[in-house]
């Protein structure tokens, strides 16, 4: 072969899976599975991405385009539409160099020039483990002839620039300089049918299943949603299940080019595309083609004259992977996340900490944590427990737990012995006792005062050993049985005045409006005490200004402007009371208000827009007014019953345990968030340090590393880079994959359902917590940094952790896709009187922003009322 041909052109046996930086993903992969024994691929070559970026380079005035390309929002679909039409038509218009020409077209003559060939986009960052692209460029079938090849190679190129591709770069962050364009030329197949195998179900994430669909003719119609699919189930060598589409036409190859509908005669719409043979055979082909990549496969096949050819197989890259197992047994994974409203993928750094911090061992699957409930589940008594315990606390959940039970043979009958440890201690209620709850806090600040002060004299592996160490008094602390008897017993006795009431009183979930402004809720606080800051922002209007402009260094020239060392005053207290608190603030590795002030002014500016002076004092004070009032009438409604005066003291007493302890059911968690920032400063000090001796290339390298990895690396001053560029890799992957609530080691993710009858036409169920009933209008926030809210918005978001509490003192109601009754946001959404609802499954997706809702916090679901 001549330097030109060696330099634009490969075959396909020229290529394997290192070549994707020059041939793309797609004919990187073909490479690969032309190797595979017993795998027919259609024979055919790639174009290099060094004829793209050939013809690129003759035009230059393209990079103004591609600077301004960069720079947008994803969102701005205008801008991004009209830009890349730009892009394209200058890639199209491009001339071929002469030499690239002949290099790009030579190798039909051993396809046979008047054979037909599909021209296939396979960018270079196109089918890659970690983002698929599929159908992100263009494919063109049936083309003949060596002109026709090269119109449809530049249009190949030029699709790299679709309004789509851009998109889906700009979200994912990947530089579109970066991302160059090859081609695949593959001999034409004019199958009888077509489709898709994946070796893994694209929907469950079941491991143990085949998904096989088909169409007849040409698979295009499949990939492009023109016709239905016939979908077959495989496991275990037998087919399942199956549904057969009724197929009206069919896509074939046209004479003279390109394709062209068929319309299927009626009486052989409904027939099957493949027999259970030809499902069973490509099942067996599938698998042996997943075995050699390692990894479940989404892969794309023809059906010719009784002979299955593979023109594609890339990774399903959004398959939630599996915890690692050390048996072959079944197991079955709660999500830890759904308990601790941090469903976002986490880091090494914050699950080693996470997992130091807690005595229960967890396994990890995607940057999250899981429980492994297996030996709960195995014995009656804790199975009972824990679906009693999880259908009460997420029903969502308690419903997948259920799911996987009653799949026959999955898990071994419940047997009467002993089972696991109970995921929660037993406890004894105790009466109210204020005093308590201030001894458990006043030790806990002076417990944390002294680590702070302390911890400055460690430095390098001393400082790990004495963090390790120190773990063992935050557990000591947050795991203390008096602390936990505390907020249990408000637990349990808001559990009994609900049940109470709805027994003696036809009363739902009287407790709510009894726990609104009770003592000692941090969380609650925290809110209320960002609107004494505004108070102190809103007189300074410069100030206001300043702020509305301000950029990440909010802080930094704050005191130059007219009344802004007051404001800076202001926030600087809020933020050493609270600059500990974060989104996500159970990964130490997340940014504290501290770090990033910035991250609360568009709440502090909402406050100063929406309140008036003095609103923090004044809800408190309402709450406070309500729950006396809601308990008087209470209390003079079971007077008036049989057994009155016995019924009225009972309920005294659990109200004054509720009132007196569940306030402090939110300290455990901020102390512990106190200590982590302590904890962290002083491995960031450590991280720079070893950033200046040229051990990491950047502070956040450190992130990556697991504790006791990073603790190795100060010890001998010695670090993997390419440990920390996978893990970086790894973490990106896994912030684009949800969560399941619950997982089994056949890798499926089960996300339950409510079952209810009880609901209103087109109601979304969820789980009540917080009474009441609000109409308003929806604000779908996904980052808190985000929020733009009025006085009266509802609130709509994946979930809910401390750090969203400021926002609670603006909206009217709360809907939640994740979340319990004892959960933070139920909690304050209750001290807060705010109407709320949780475990709302896609509620993010299903409700659209600035739609007018009601959200009935009593009952458990929320209405879509239409557009505002």
């Amino acid at each position: 072969m001549d330097s030109a041909h060696d330099t634009y052109v490969l075959a396909f046996e020229e290529i394997d899976a290192t070549g994707g930086a020059v041939v793309g993903g797609k004919a990187a992969n073909l490479g690969e599975l032309s190797r595979v024994e017993g795998v027919d691929v259609p024979p055919g070559y790639a174009v290099t991405t060094h004829a793209f970026a050939r013809v690129l380079a003759g035009a230059p005035a393209l990079d103004a385009l591609l600077d301004r390309l960069a720079d947008l929002d994803p969102a701005d679909r205008d801008t991004i539409a009209a830009l890349s039409a730009q892009v394209r038509a200058g890639i199209e218009a491009q001339p071929i160099p002469d030499d690239v020409a002949v290099a790009l077209t030579r190798p039909l003559a051993r396809l046979g020039e008047s054979t037909p060939v599909a021209v296939r986009s396979s960018a270079t960052a196109e089918d890659l483990p970690t983002a698929s692209f599929a159908g992100q460029q263009d494919t063109y079938l049936n083309v003949v002839g060596p002109e026709e090849v090269l119109r449809h190679i530049r249009s190949c190129w030029a699709s790299l620039f679709t309004e789509r591709a851009v998109t889906y770069r700009l979200r994912n962050g990947i530089d579109h300089r970066r991302v160059r364009m090859a081609v695949v030329v593959q001999q034409m197949v004019f199958p009888q049918a077509s489709g898709v195998v994946f070796t893994a179900d694209p929907v469950t994430s079941d491991r143990t299943v085949v998904s096989v669909e088909a169409v007849p003719g040409l698979g295009e119609a499949l990939v492009s949603g023109l016709v239905d699919t016939d979908v077959w189930t495989v496991r275990d060598d037998e087919v399942v299940g199956s549904a057969i589409a009724a197929k009206k036409i069919v896509l074939v190859a046209a004479p003279d080019g390109g394709t062209r509908q068929h319309e299927v005669e009626p009486g052989h719409q409904d027939e099957p595309t493949l027999t259970d043979a030809q499902v069973l055979q490509l099942a067996r082909l599938g698998r042996r083609i997943e075995a050699h990549f390692d990894r479940p496969q989404d892969i794309e096949w023809c059906l010719a004259d009784g002979d299955i050819r593979i023109v594609q197989s890339r990774p399903i890259t959004t398959l939630f992977p599996i915890p690692p197992v050390t048996d072959d047994a079944n197991h079955v994974y709660v999500s830890v996340g759904h308990q601790q409203m941090m469903t976002d993928a986490m880091t090494p750094l914050g699950l080693s900490v996470w997992q130091l911090t807690t005595p229960r061992p967890m396994a990890e699957a995607g940057g999250r944590l899981f429980v492994d409930v297996t030996g709960h589940l195995g014995v009656r008594s804790t199975r009972d427990w824990l679906l009693d315990t999880m259908t009460t606390s997420d029903p969502l959940m308690g419903d997948a737990l259920r799911t996987v039970l009653d799949r026959e043979g999955f898990l071994p009958p419940p047997t009467q012995g002993a089972g696991g440890p109970p995921l929660v201690g037993a406890f004894d209620p105790i009466d109210a006792d204020p005093a308590l709850v201030e001894e458990l806090i006043a030790e806990s600040r002076a417990s944390l005062a002294a680590v702070a002060a302390e911890i400055g004299r460690h430095h390098g592996a001393d400082l790990f050993d004495f963090v390790l160490d120190d773990f063992g008094e935050l557990r000591r602390l947050l795991f203390d049985r008096r602390s936990h008897q505390v907020f249990m017993t408000a637990m349990d006795a808001a559990r009994w005045i609900n049940d109470r009431m709805r027994e003696w009183l036809g009363e739902e979930n009287a407790a709510d409006a009894l726990t609104r402004s009770v003592p000692h809720n941090v969380t609650s606080e925290m809110g209320l005490a960002l609107l004494d800051v505004a108070d102190a922002v809103r007189p300074h209007p410069a100030v206001v200004a300043y702020l509305r402009d301000a950029g990440d260094d909010v802080l930094e020239g704050l005191r130059s402007v007219a009344g802004g060392q007051q404001v800076h005053d202001a926030i600087r207290a809020y933020l050493d009371a609270y600059g500990m608190r974060c989104v996500g603030e159970i990964d130490i590795s997340r940014p504290r208000w501290s770090e990033q002030p910035a991250l609360l002014v568009p709440v502090l500016l909402g406050n100063v827009d929406n309140f008036e002076p003095g609103a923090g004092r004044r809800l408190f004070e309402q709450g406070e007014r309500g729950a006396a009032q809601a308990e008087r009438d209470l209390l003079d409604r079971l007077r008036a019953l049989p057994d009155g005066g016995q019924k009225a003291a009972e309920t005294t007493r659990m109200i004054a345990r509720l009132r007196t302890f569940i306030g402090y059911r939110e300290y455990p968690k901020f102390a512990m968030v106190c200590r982590y920032f302590v904890y962290k400063r002083a491995i960031l000090a450590e991280a720079d340090r070893l950033v200046r001796d040229g051990v990491l290339a950047d502070r956040e390298d450190a992130f990556h590393l697991r504790f006791q990895e990073l603790h190795e690396v100060v010890r001998t001053g010695r670090a993997d880079a390419d440990l920390v560029r996978r893990r970086r890799e790894d973490q990106a992957v896994f912030r684009t994959l949800t969560p399941p609530r619950v997982l089994t080691s056949d890798g499926e993710a089960v996300a339950g359902a409510y079952r209810r009858e009880d609901l209103p036409t087109g109601a979304l169920p969820g789980l009540a917590v917080s009474a009441g009933t609000v109409e308003g209008r929806a604000r779908v926030v996904l980052d808190m940094a985000d929020a733009d809210l009025d006085a009266g918005d509802i609130l709509v978001t994946a979930y809910t952790d401390p750090s969203w509490s400021p926002l609670f003192v603006t909206i009217a109601g709360l809907v939640t896709e994740v979340g319990g009754l004892m959960t933070h946001g139920a909690v304050v959404a209750r001290e807060y009187g705010l109407p709320a609802v949780v475990g709302v499954q896609d509620a993010t997706g299903l409700i659209r922003d600035g739609q007018r809702i009601r959200v009935d916090g009593t009952n458990g679901y929320v209405e879509i009322l239409g557009d505002s």
